[in-house]
């Protein structure tokens, strides 16, 4: 019998979580490979947890509060044993050998995180994200939303995986200081990717790791404060100085959008209490952006061909733009891009093939 690889999956549990025994379960049952449990209860509001923490395989982490999302899985993480961790979504149900699929690629050692194919759970042949587009700006959103699942049927590198179900070594999960903690919850994948791009790793997306995800959209003012504080946070740590200089105009002018969006919409409080947070923690963002900037081993330039200029979030999410302002967000970011200089293209074998841009 040949030795499986092993795998310990972290899901988090939050509110009602309708289908997190199904999820659970489906992890359990994957094939080829060797699979544990830990489930962080951050509020599970059902007895599901309860009822999991008799199955076995399965260990419950109940840290007594909400950790949010990014320290929930670092906790899950760090009781980890197996060799890869996979990361699955509460919501999210992994078919039979998505994580197989998941292990393989993240098993080269130039990829440090793999990313599955998630689908809409009632709808398994339309893609929820086959890899998240990032914008310049730090905006992220579900790449390939809605389109047919056999027009992202190749194995491509990614700007981003989804949070909702990816895999990595263990190893390097460690070597990458885990998640952001600071940021609680969203953006923490695309922070996450663009840390190990700087590290001179790949992201891929895997088209035969299919995931169902009980995917809503929803936007209420405590989930923009967090994108929108974190969309900040992330530029302020991840770029280079130049970068920030060179997109201050840009930067600026969006912030200034967004707020007479968050006017518009009822979350303007929270759009200037994002920007007081980031005052009151200067400290903390400092530190971070110094041991950030210290373990990169690409600059920006080498890591612009990862951004897109497209300002293309999706009308759901309430902030479309409309082709003026997209096609000037181009132009803005091809200019900047000239300025930042050639890419040193050394991590370009085979050169990039970055979908969902």
């Amino acid at each position: 019998m040949p030795v499986l690889p092993t795998v310990t999956a972290v899901l988090l549990a939050y509110g009602d979580e309708p289908v997190l025994v199904e999820a659970v379960e489906a992890v359990l049952s994957s094939d080829g490979v060797d699979v544990d449990l830990v489930l962080v209860d951050n509020g599970c509001t059902t007895d599901a947890v309860d009822r999991l923490a008799m199955r076995e395989g399965v260990s419950v982490l109940r840290p007594g509060r909400n950790t949010g999302f990014a320290t929930g899985c670092n906790l899950g993480a760090a009781q980890a044993s197996g060799d890869f961790l996979a990361f699955v979504n509460g919501d999210a149900v992994v078919t039979a050998g998505a994580l197989a699929h998941l292990v393989r690629a993240a098993d080269d050692p130039m990829v440090a995180l793999a990313s599955a194919s998630l689908r809409l759970y009632h709808q398994p042949d339309v893609i929820n994200s086959a890899g998240n587009p990032v914008h310049y700006s730090g905006l992220s959103w579900a790449g390939g939303l809605g389109d047919p699942a056999d027009q992202h049927d190749r194995a491509v590198d990614v700007t981003s995986v989804t949070g909702a179900a990816f895999v990595t070594r263990r190893e390097v999960f460690a070597q990458l200081g885990g998640l952001c903690d600071l940021m609680f919850a969203y953006c923490e994948d695309a922070e996450l990717s663009l840390r190990a791009w700087q590290r001179g790793l790949r992201c891929c997306y895997v088209p035969e790791a299919v995931v169902l995800h009980r995917y809503e959209f929803s936007r209420n003012p405590f989930k923009m404060y967090l994108l929108e504080r974190n969309r900040l946070l992330m530029l302020l740590t991840l770029y280079e100085r130049r970068t920030l200089v060179l997109l201050a105009p840009a930067l600026l002018g969006l912030e200034v959008s967004m707020l007479a969006v968050s006017v518009k919409q009822g979350w303007a409080r929270e759009k200037v209490t994002g920007w007081w947070w980031l005052v009151r923690h200067q400290r903390e963002i400092r530190r971070r952006r110094t041991k950030v900037q210290a373990a990169r081993t690409r600059g920006d330039a080498d890591m612009a061909v990862l951004l897109t200029g497209d300002f293309d979030p999706g009308g759901e999410t309430g902030l479309a733009a409309p082709f003026v302002v997209r096609r000037g967000s181009r132009a803005y970011w091809w200019l900047v891009r000239q300025a930042l200089g050639p890419s040193s293209d050394a991590h370009t074998d085979p050169p990039l093939r970055l979908s969902v841009r």
